[in-house]
């Protein structure tokens, strides 16, 4: 009798258990799925992965007050402190209109020049099987100089202006890796010989490695396929590392850009990188 009570009641056990798991089963697959819970994140650490833009966007009203700042050439000897004794600055504020949209302000010192621009998240690499394997976004700026003109070459507001446009594309290969492709499209009002193309395409390069949970390598390198003869610009190269620090993102770069705008230091740099034109300097944010 024992023995049959026993079996019965393994046997209530076993129905009510699986009775029980397809009941999980069946809310589990009734119940909405979060649509962002498949979408990759942090591809890289900040806005910028060096000098150009990532495709990292501000969250929703979240504000970010970044300054950089570039020194002179390190090859400038002890005169000039190795370069310490000169820089340029920018001051950018960039805001959060919402979780796919970053609208920026900033002020460069060199050439006095003002820009601003817009950043739209268009689609984001997701972790499902089968899904389009990059993140892409629009981004789009205007910049102003404000420096006076020498005299006889005065110019008109609309003759001080420049326009950019890039396509980024970055895929989050694994938790340590990630890259970026960047076709630009930059136009200039203005250039100082008729030989000088007003329009310029080049092809930007970016990556990320990561190498502890609050430092990474990055690299940028920025091909420029018709380039501005009268200055003999080079293309753009960067080598840097990114620091995580509570709510900061402090970027230690070297490069041979002086400049922190895509107009110029996409189209503008003269510095051989190879030939000892680096100039270190750093970007530092902070996200209210």
């Amino acid at each position: 009798m024992k023995k049959i009570l026993l079996t019965t009641f393994v046997l209530i056990f076993c129905i009510q258990t699986n009775a029980q798991d397809d009941l999980l089963n069946v809310l589990d697959n009734e119940t909405p799925k979060d649509a962002n819970q498949d979408i990759v994140t942090s591809t890289f650490k900040g806005t910028r992965i060096l000098n150009g833009h990532s495709i990292e966007n501000r969250k929703d009203k979240e504000l970010e007050f970044i300054i950089s700042h570039r020194f002179g050439a390190l090859n400038l000897g002890i005169e000039e402190l190795f370069g310490l004794d000169q820089s340029n600055i920018r001051f950018a504020l960039e805001y959060g209109l919402n979780n796919n949209l970053t609208a920026g302000f900033g002020r460069s010192s060199f050439q006095k020049t003002y820009d601003i621009f817009l950043k739209y998240s268009l689609v984001k690499q997701r972790k499902e099987e089968h899904s389009f394997p990059f993140a892409i976004s629009l981004f789009g700026s205007v910049a102003a100089r404000s420096q006076k003109a020498v005299a006889g070459k005065e110019r008109s507001f609309g003759e001080s202006l420049s326009y950019v446009g890039q396509v980024l594309m970055a895929r989050k290969v694994s938790a340590s890796f990630s890259y970026q492709i960047t076709p630009t499209y930059v136009h200039k009002n203005t250039v100082l010989k008729s030989s000088d193309p007003h329009d310029i395409f080049a092809l930007g390069l970016g990556s990320r490695l990561k190498v502890s949970n609050r430092v990474s390598i990055n690299g940028e390198y920025f091909i420029n396929f018709n380039k501005t003869v009268s200055i003999n610009s080079r293309n753009a190269m960067a080598i840097g590392v990114d620091i995580e620090t509570g709510g900061h993102v402090f970027q230690l770069i070297l490069s041979n850009a002086i400049t922190m705008i895509e107009k110029s230091f996409i189209s503008e740099t003269t510095g051989n990188f190879f030939g000892g034109d680096i100039h270190f300097g750093f970007n530092i944010s902070r996200t209210f």
